[in-house]
């Protein structure tokens, strides 16, 4: 059985290594024709290249790994049903648990070193890449002003030069169009291009030229002369050396670099991501109770209940409050505040005759008019306000809950993509034995389509995860806990060497019990 079990081992690995790689070649040819737009035409160095594609291969590998399984699997036990060799082990006595058990342990080794890798050099490797795409595209900086042309990247603004030297140019119009009602052109003989340390400006450093500004209507204090139309206000400045400052917000590198680094889930092992959870829920939970806090303050119903509680009833702390920040900074201060405070003991709530308190009624069959409309109008802006808050209140909580299903999904991914390695090979061995046929030719076709089954499911499964449609648990673990009962169903087929697809002989049983009874 010794030497039985190094033979399968041998006869996997080769197949398997082919397979590996080609897989490989496939994620990776997906990945640069994904960001084909920011490679190209860069003048890149080799070695750049190089290292971009190792930190991608790297982070790959969890991808290409399932599918090398399935494939290499399905080759292996293809070869050996189609030669017979097979048939032969199993007529010497071995079933085919006996037969997959070598194959099967070093699946199982190969699973859970690629959670280890996934889980430690992963992050790293995403961290590396994204770096060296963001430097990519950081050069595109340089690269989208084209001599002779005008470039409209940044919006709002007509760019032209007329020769460049790296970051120096010369001869260098700019029209500024972001205000509708003038008309702006910057002019310069020669000028140098950089960018501001946090990326949201960039900074042209212009030497001898001039600035023209033209309103484009007249105004109308030229009277009823027949001529005032022709009359635009205008004027125009010299400068020896200048800078001018352009918003790149608006520019693709921006959206591109919001990209890179706000998926920083990606970039930790298990370990961090759930300590990272738990400091996110807990913030979470403080940021919902201080949001529920800011809204009862402000309704005048509880506000007249705390009056007469003893407490102040429209003094409401939050009330020049108008961002979420701004809401945790002032709890931390008032926390550090109250940690300070020697501790007293609660006073009293002071005792108020509410027959003495003066809350106004009106009734809106008394009023006139005029008093009703007003009365109605300010309801209205209260109502639109209150809604505007509420609104805005959800959508942070909606923005909080899809950060740490994010974090989550991560988590889970990690053992998953490990775990349907196990999986796909119990899926593609007891398949490849089942349909005896070996090379590239039918199992590359059952592979692939088994696959694309398992990377739609996964990828549905990420998709509700993401959207808060199911628990990121089950997204992640979905496929495999569909294709399990698959695997165990293939595995028995194999064993008893019955076909997996037996419908047409149980309709013939179920035809010929009816012409019986008939």
């Amino acid at each position: 059985m010794k030497k039985l079990s190094i033979f399968f081992i041998k006869s996997f690995v080769g197949p398997f290594l082919a397979t590996f790689f080609i897989s490989m070649f496939m994620l990776i040819m997906q990945f640069l024709w994904k960001y084909i737009d920011d490679l190209m035409g860069k003048g890149l160095e080799i070695s750049i290249i190089i290292e971009l594609l190792f930190y991608v291969s790297a982070s790959l590998l969890p991808l290409a790994l399932p599918l090398a399984i399935l494939l290499s699997s399905l080759i292996v036990m293809g070869n050996l049903g189609e030669s017979n060799e097979l048939t032969a082990l199993k007529s010497s006595g071995l079933s085919i648990y006996k037969i997959l058990k070598p194959l099967t342990a070093v699946v199982i080794f190969i699973a859970i070193g690629t959670f280890y890798f996934s889980n430690y050099i992963i992050p790293i490797a995403n961290y590396k890449w994204h770096s060296i795409i963001y430097d990519i595209q950081e050069k595109k900086m340089t690269s989208f002003l084209k001599p002779g042309a005008y470039t409209q990247e940044i919006d709002g603004f007509s760019i032209k030069i007329k020769e460049k030297d790296g970051n120096s140019f010369t001869d260098i119009i700019i029209h500024d169009r972001r205000n509708s009602a003038e008309l702006k052109t910057i002019r310069a003989d020669a000028g140098e291009l950089y960018q501001s340390d946090n990326g949201e400006f960039l900074y042209f450093k212009l030497f001898n030229g001039d600035v023209i500004e033209e309103l484009k209507n007249a105004p109308s204090f030229q009277g009823s002369k027949k001529n005032s139309k022709s009359i635009f206000p205008g004027r125009k400045t010299d400068f020896k050396t200048a800078t001018y400052k352009l918003d790149m917000s608006g520019f693709k590198l921006q959206r591109s670099k919001e990209e890179m680094f706000k998926d920083d889930y990606e970039m930790l092992n298990v370990f961090q991501i759930d300590e990272t959870v738990d400091s996110l829920r807990k913030n979470f939970d403080e940021l919902s109770k201080m949001l529920r806090k800011n809204t009862l303050t402000k309704h005048p119903y509880f506000q007249a209940k705390n009056y007469l509680a003893g407490k102040e009833p429209t003094n409401n702390k939050y009330q020049n409050v108008h961002s979420t920040k701004e809401l945790i900074e002032k709890s931390n201060e008032e926390k550090n505040q109250h940690k300070k405070k020697t501790v007293k003991q609660t006073p009293a709530p002071k005792k108020v005759d509410s027959s003495k308190l003066i809350f106004p009624v009106f009734k809106f069959s008394e009023m006139s008019d005029e008093k009703r409309k007003g009365t109605f109008n300010h309801m209205n802006i209260q109502l639109e306000n209150n809604i505007k808050t509420l609104n805005g209140q959800l959508d942070i909580i909606k923005n909080r809950h899809r950060q740490l299903r994010k974090f989550e999904i991560e988590f889970h991914r990690k053992f998953a993509l490990s775990f349907s390695i196990i999986i796909l090979f119990f899926v593609g061995a007891p398949l490849g034995a089942i349909v005896k046929k070996g090379g590239f030719g039918a199992p590359v076709v059952i592979a692939a389509l088994l696959f694309m089954v398992y990377f739609v499911l996964i990828t549905i499964g990420d998709g509700m995860a993401d959207g808060g449609i199911i628990p990121p648990s089950l997204g992640m673990w979905g496929p495999n806990i569909i294709l399990t009962p698959i695997a165990l169903l293939l595995l028995k087929s194999a064993a008893n060497d019955k076909s997996f697809v037996a419908f047409p002989n149980i309709f013939k049983r179920f035809k010929r019990k009816k012409d019986t009874n008939d």
